[in-house]
């Protein structure tokens, strides 16, 4: 049975939060707030907690387009290639907020995800999934548990989340109500920036 954990996003309790850091290094699987929708995550450094995601979204793992939610730039320059004065300064204007960025990924990348080219990257501007991650010392997998189809009630509420959940993951985070749109998808890894989904970030900004 997953825990259910509630986590005040102004003011993180410590104790919650190294609760849910330990399940994640102990291979967990978590349901998180973020700026936009709750996400699903894992420690990237886990090989079996992404497998078990993998799963759950019916995917192949060296497939998969999973994004990396770091704490700030610093965390990015770990898995993509240098990146130009140019990309980083779009980096360093929308983050953190709700967007993905898709950028170059280096040799530095888990074995899981070497075959990629390009690996999506979120600071979201959320304290619990930032503050996890900042604890947790790596990067955390994610995607989100957005239904595509259609916006139902249960991937806002995170008591909803939990009943449809509680017996597929280790753990979910209430930080209170979710947004029901997803981030906003950045292409950086061409010569010029490419919008490939238009979510809640706004993209007159670049």
């Amino acid at each position: 049975m997953s825990q259910f954990i509630k986590i005040y996003p102004e003011n993180p309790n410590e104790k919650e939060l190294d609760k849910v850091v330990k399940i994640l290094r102990d291979g967990g699987l978590v349901i998180y707030p973020t700026d936009t929708v709750y996400g699903l995550g894992c420690d990237i450094t886990n090989s079996k907690a992404l497998e078990r995601i993998a799963k759950i979204k019916g995917v192949k793992l060296d497939k998969a387009n999973f994004s990396f939610i770091c704490y700030d730039l610093s965390n990015i320059s770990d898995y993509v290639k240098q990146i130009d004065t140019s990309t980083f300064k779009i980096l360093k204007k929308a983050l953190p907020g709700p967007y993905t960025f898709i950028l170059p990924g280096n040799n530095d990348l888990p074995k899981e995800f070497k075959k990629k080219k390009t690996v999506g990257i979120r600071v979201p501007d959320n304290n619990i999934a930032r503050e996890i991650v900042k604890r947790l010392g790596n990067p955390i997998v994610s995607t989100s548990i957005y239904d595509e189809d259609e916006v139902l009630e249960y991937t806002t509420d995170p008591e909803l989340i939990y009943e449809k959940w509680q017996n597929t993951v280790d753990a979910v985070i209430d930080g209170g109500y979710g947004d029901n749109q997803a981030s906003t998808v950045i292409d950086l890894s061409g010569l010029e920036p490419e919008v490939i989904r238009e979510g809640k970030g706004d993209i007159d900004i670049f």
